[in-house]
């Protein structure tokens, strides 16, 4: 009998707020990655806008899923374990309006509230989102998500308690949209509303990650008609009806990079199991320029070092670029490489914060708030961008160390394995957002840990 994705167990998310740490073993084994959150959340809240029931496969043991998952339940979806580890089915034959309350009280510190907007416009004619939350990287503003809803037709209500979102009783129509940067959660919110608006939608750079390309999979599985044209530019044409649909889940590529930067941080070796080449090229010729060491296989990707570890230049950027949740397990594997490393940070503007527990371990880092102005540059310069400049080989100390949020929550784990003597990793509970059975993974990869509850 499988144990139901929202029930949270010591396999799925650390027990007790602190991990007790001794260092200094590297990392072997095998993990394996199942769907990745960044698809899964985004085509759970799909499943409002089906007339029938659609059924999810490889998702992930995440809390993040697990709140996705109450809020489509206090919307009246009917949510039920499918036939194999890991299948959810989505009944939305009975949605309903929720209670403020209700909303507020499961939506936590998520964010994925926000894209329940659109289905909801659709099904209802409104929709009610509480403040948002998630992770302390940086502002991370709804305005383009509230401009393009205007734009479909939708009235816009702020409130002291959240937002209230109306069609009027007209349906939403089709609209041009220019978003002013490529943002993954804008382009979800444009695809989820536009597949039921009446006419067509043209969206003009968009983002174009792994991830919304299966999401468009998804939406096309359920009737919609989406074509994506070159220069970041997708086209909609909505349609009255959409139906269910039967998906495998994308895998998750932050984690599988995750695993990889741990195995070359700590001079171990680890096979990902269900790691794919293909979302993964950017990333894979940075961890071969490090120094990495990795073998494409049919069912994974082995990763380990190949020799000394080198320094690199390392710009963040949107899809097809090298992803900022990427760069932080990096940086720690970059103490340890030889010379001077620079990561310029053009997503987010406060993802370097995780670098002061690597200082207070040990590591040679200086972050520059404002970017750096000289060298050659491929990405352009933005005015949020952070950079730091990573010397090394540093050797890495226990130190007590809070998590500041998922990826750098990750980054400070893998530190302290990387380090000598023993660290207490305070916080750890967040990772459970993304890591899915992650004390598992770091036992059968042969960490020296406790938990403290």
């Amino acid at each position: 009998m499988t144990t139901p994705l929202h029930e949270t167990t010591l396999a799925s998310k650390p027990s007790g707020d602190v991990l007790a740490i001794r260092g200094g073993r590297p990392l072997h084994g095998r993990v394996d990655v199942k769907g990745a959150k960044n698809l899964a959340t985004k085509a759970m809240v799909a499943t409002l806008l089906g007339e029938t029931a659609s059924t999810l496969r490889d998702v992930p043991d995440l809390s993040d899923v697990a709140v996705v998952r109450s809020l489509l339940e206090v919307h009246g979806v009917r949510v039920t374990e499918g036939d194999e580890p890991g299948a959810l089915i989505f009944d939305p034959s009975e949605v309903e309006s929720a209670h403020f309350e209700e909303i507020d009280a499961h939506a936590g510190a998520s964010r994925i509230p926000i894209l329940f907007c659109g289905p909801l416009l659709h099904r209802l004619g409104q929709a009610f989102i509480p403040d948002l939350g998630g992770c302390r990287i940086g502002d991370r503003p709804i305005d383009f998500h509230l401009d393009a809803l205007r734009k479909f037709g939708a009235t816009v209500e702020k409130l002291p308690s959240g937002i209230r979102l109306s069609t009027g009783g007209s349906r939403l129509h089709g609209a041009n949209i220019h978003l002013p940067y490529p943002s993954v959660g804008a382009t979800e919110q444009v695809l989820l509303t536009a597949v039921r608006a009446e006419g067509t939608t043209e969206l003009r750079n968009a983002a174009i990650e792994p991830e919304i390309m299966d999401l468009i999979a998804v939406l096309q599985k359920m009737g919609a008609i989406i074509s994506y044209e070159p220069n970041r530019v997708i086209l909609i044409e909505g349609v009255e009806k959409l139906r269910g649909y039967d998906h495998r889940s994308i895998f998750d590529r932050n984690e599988a990079a995750s695993w990889a930067s741990a195995a070359l941080a700590t001079d171990g070796e680890i096979f990902v199991g269900g790691a794919k080449q293909q979302e993964m090229l950017t990333f894979l010729n940075v961890f071969r320029k490090a120094g990495g060491w990795f073998d494409v296989r049919e069912d994974g990707i082995l990763f380990r070092r190949d020799g000394e570890l080198k320094p690199v230049i390392v710009e963040t950027d949107v899809h097809p670029g090298f992803m900022t949740d990427w760069q932080q397990p990096l940086v720690v594997a970059l103490t340890q490489a030889r010379g001077r490393s620079v990561v310029h940070e053009t997503v987010y503007e406060n993802r370097m914060g995780f670098t002061g527990a690597l200082i207070k371990m040990g590591a040679d880092i200086v972050v520059h708030p404002h970017g750096l102005q000289d060298g050659p540059r491929r990405v352009a310069r933005r005015d949020l961008e952070q950079a730091a400049v990573i010397t090394g080989p540093t050797p890495l100390h226990g130190a007590d160390i809070v998590v500041p949020d998922l990826r750098g929550g990750y980054s400070h784990v893998i530190a302290a394995l990387t380090a000598t003597g023993e660290s207490r990793v305070s916080g750890v509970d967040i990772l459970s957002r993304g890591y899915e059975k992650f004390l598992d993974k770091l036992t059968a990869l042969g960490a020296d840990f406790d938990v403290i509850g």
